[in-house]
């Protein structure tokens, strides 16, 4: 008898404090957000993901009524970035962007990262974009099956700047060259901006970029654009082959950015950053900004969080495949 009273007690308890529990995060959803919210960007200030970030940061303040503040985090391919965001509290004022590179791939190149895939909570995907490869303006060839001949004729002697190993701008450059088939040395940088930086001023021979962050070198001519990994041409560089256009269609270079936040942060919370990651991309604004920058939004059926995770999910096992021998090395 006292057994069966104790468990029922026991059980009201744990009711109870389910209930109180359940009160107290849809409070803190309620009156979320009351102060202003943290965007970690796992690269240097220039590159894709900084410059969507801020376009997409600055429009979601404006819908939640805060500012959110850009933390640039560089280092190791964007894992340093996403190992502070794995620690922070999960209140959702500790959010990340990321992309192919950084929540898929890196698990491959990094197997003893202190975070998973389940370290964290999609929000949104906000952005699709293409890869380039762009050269020195001074490069001896003139387009990719020159280059290609090039390269094949000097094997390990071109060398192609990247924002980082495990970047998507590194995913981007293992795409190419195990597609031309040719042996290029790849060399990480802190970011994209500083790798388009020493190709501008010819100290590497190239970069794999995303268009957003290399497309108004490319219009000014500061580097020679090559290829882009699409199936159709840019407006912003009418002028770019697509890999199917220039002879290697198997170069496909389409990638994602999508927003993140720590495991455990509350899904009213999720729900509310959701739906102004969705406002902010369908903005004026961010679609001006994301036109000049070769940069598309989600269609109307990608804005869930379910999407975004999907992609994740593929992506770890797609280059999981693709990136086994680094993994060894």
């Amino acid at each position: 008898m006292i057994s069966f009273v104790l468990k029922r007690s026991l059980a009201a308890i744990a009711a109870l404090s389910l209930a109180s529990f359940s009160l107290a995060t849809g409070a803190f959803a309620q009156d979320f957000p009351k102060r202003p919210i943290t965007m970690i960007v796992p690269f240097a200030a220039g590159g894709t993901s900084d410059v969507i970030a801020r376009a997409v940061a600055e429009q979601m303040g404006i819908a939640l009524g805060q500012t959110i503040v850009i933390e640039n985090v560089a280092g190791a391919g964007g894992s340093t970035a996403l190992a502070r965001a794995s620690r922070a509290e999960p209140d959702g004022y500790t959010i990340a962007i990321g992309n192919a590179g950084t929540n898929a791939a890196t698990y491959t190149i990094y197997p003893k990262l202190p975070f998973t895939p389940e370290s964290f909570v999609p929000i949104a995907m906000v952005a699709k974009t293409f890869g380039i490869i762009a050269l020195r303006k001074d490069f001896p060839a003139k387009d990719l099956k020159e280059f290609v001949a090039y390269a094949k004729a000097n094997p390990g002697k071109i060398n192609l700047g990247h924002a980082g190993v495990g970047s998507s701008n590194y995913l981007i450059c293992k795409s190419f060259v195990t597609s031309a088939g040719i042996d290029a040395t790849l060399v990480g940088y802190r970011g994209a901006a500083p790798a388009l930086t020493d190709a501008v001023g010819s100290q590497i021979d190239g970069v794999c970029d995303a268009a957003a962050s290399v497309s108004q070198s490319i219009n000014e001519k500061l580097v020679k654009g090559l290829v882009v990994g699409s199936t159709v041409r840019l407006a912003t560089l009418p002028d770019l082959p697509t890999s199917a256009e220039a002879g290697l269609p198997e170069f496909e270079a389409q990638g994602w950015n999508g927003l993140f936040a720590p495991k455990g942060t509350p899904p009213a919370v999720i729900a509310k950053l959701n739906a102004a990651a969705r406002t902010a991309v369908e903005t004026g604004a961010v679609k001006k900004r994301f036109a000049d920058l070769s940069t598309v939004a989600p269609d109307a059926d990608e804005h869930a969080p379910e999407v975004l995770q999907k992609l994740v999910t593929r992506d770890v096992e797609k280059y999981r495949k693709m990136l086994a021998d680094d993994a060894k090395q």
